[in-house]
């Protein structure tokens, strides 16, 4: 049997792990969400959920992989105790790689030709109606939006074709450090701009009047979502990276350094964001419209905008592409793992594939946008969205849970066994009754909560 591919050192797994998290909703949903609901007392509930909740489920998707040496497609299968069927939620773990692929492809479309556009002027001299308009022209049009799809995928492919450690690690390397370059130069042209520091205090002051004025069980329920949501848990995007690492070091310190570089890029998101907008009196809570039309307006009026425009899309296109190339990775390794495909192979299928799945995403916007099934005014790709973020990475991530606490699954003592292995901080046994009985109620909130506020609410 053929070895499996492994990293060629610790960075490439922190940073290709992290990349993987770090996604456009990371440096664009949780500044949004952030304002919504106060600023900084929203951060730090946000701080509090993402270490009781994300870090444990990231520590036994990592201890799956690891022990299993295989994809979500088949780590179940070796696992498992004998006549259980816990291998059942492959297909949902798949599922789910292939449905956040149908619109990621397009988003990250959408930032790329945002960097192009900035760069070229496309924005000089235009009021604010224009800027909107450009925005939702792009969306009207179908082969343009195809077009910037097919760039960004076939990137991704291309550098997974070149395999794990010459294209994957070595690509995602780079675009991680340039992220964080960008990201800094950003922050320090933001915080100093003139009226930048009301944004700071905003962002990093506590008021908790502030969210008790927008909802305190609101924004207590929204930060456990976006510290649940933001690791891309539940649906073997973190366990194919365990596969391919070595024992020698715990993986409680790898995810704790992980959740670090992640929490890092969202924090420093928000000092972009936060005092560029309160320098030019611009809210930071309008989503979609912030990034693709406000922000360009805000970029208009500031001295040498063009280029810091450019510099802010290129920043996003990279947060989206660290994802992207991480989430085909697990793609590819289903096909390798299940019918033993070459990685050439594999990026052929499925490059066509993601082609064709991602079509209805570009499609609802334009042709097909007398579909709308989530109500008035939805798209196809909010009906993608809401099927991974509110049922598959919930409900995939109570499987990994429970596969790894109960002895009906993997078992706690094989669990804590694997975790545990090697250097570094080791996982807390003292937790097992909180994960056992107390965290699976609280994914089985955040699923029915998800439920309630997008058709009850």
């Amino acid at each position: 049997m053929k070895e499996r591919e492994k990293f060629s050192s610790r960075l490439g797994f922190i940073l290709i792990s992290a990349g993987c998290a770090i996604g456009i909703g990371n440096v664009w949903r949780f500044p949004y969400i952030t304002g919504q609901y106060g600023g900084a007392a929203f951060v730090l509930i946000y701080l509090l959920f993402l270490v009781i909740l994300g870090l444990p489920i990231m520590v036994m998707e990592f201890a799956v992989g690891r022990a299993s040496r295989k994809s979500a497609a088949r780590s179940f299968h070796l696992l498992e105790p004998k006549g259980t069927k816990w291998h059942i939620y492959s297909y949902g773990a798949m599922l789910g790689n292939y449905m956040l692929m149908m619109f990621y492809t397009t988003v990250g479309g959408w930032m790329l030709a945002y960097f192009f556009k900035i760069a070229s002027g496309t924005f000089t001299g235009l009021d604010t109606e224009a800027v909107g308009n450009v925005f939702n022209t792009m969306l009207s049009n179908p082969g343009e939006m195809t077009f910037w799809m097919v760039i960004v995928t076939a990137f991704g492919f291309g550098t997974c074709c070149m395999g794990l450690q010459k294209g994957v690690e070595r690509i995602t390397k780079v675009m991680m450090v340039c992220l964080l370059t960008i990201m800094v130069v950003l922050c320090v042209k933001s915080c100093t701009l003139p009226g930048a520091i009301e944004g700071i205090k905003f962002y990093l002051l506590p008021d908790f009047g502030r969210l008790k004025e927008n909802g305190l069980l609101s924004g207590i329920y929204a930060a456990m979502g976006q510290a649940f949501f933001t690791l891309s848990l539940g649906i073997g995007a973190m366990a194919i990276f365990g596969s391919y690492i070595d024992k020698d070091r715990s993986l409680m310190g790898e995810s704790i350094q992980i959740g670090i570089l992640d929490t890092f890029v969202a924090l420093m998101a928000g000092l972009i964001i936060f005092p560029a907008c309160f320098a030019y009196n611009v809210s930071p809570t309008q989503g979609v419209g912030l990034v693709f039309v406000t922000l360009p307006n805000m970029f208009n009026q500031m001295m040498g905008g063009r280029f810091w425009g450019a510099l802010f899309f290129i920043f996003m296109t990279f947060a989206a592409l660290s994802t992207i190339i991480a989430v085909f990775e697990n793609i590819l390794s289903f096909a390798m793992d299940l019918w033993g495909w070459s990685r050439k192979k594999a990026v052929l299928v499925n490059g066509i594939a993601i082609f064709v799945l991602s079509m209805p995403c570009v499609l609802g916007f334009n042709v097909w946008s007398g579909f709308q099934p989530l109500g008035a005014g939805s798209t196809i790709q909010d009906l993608e969205d809401f099927i991974i973020s509110n049922n598959l990475l919930p409900l995939g991530s109570l499987v990994y849970l429970l596969f790894c606490v109960t002895r009906y699954g993997w078992g706690w003592d094989n669990f804590i066994k694997e975790a545990d292995t090697g250097n570094g901080i080791k996982f807390p046994k003292w937790a097992r009754p909180y994960l056992t009985y107390v965290l699976p109620l609280i994914v089985l909130l955040i699923f029915v909560m998800g439920y309630y506020d997008k058709f009850f609410r």
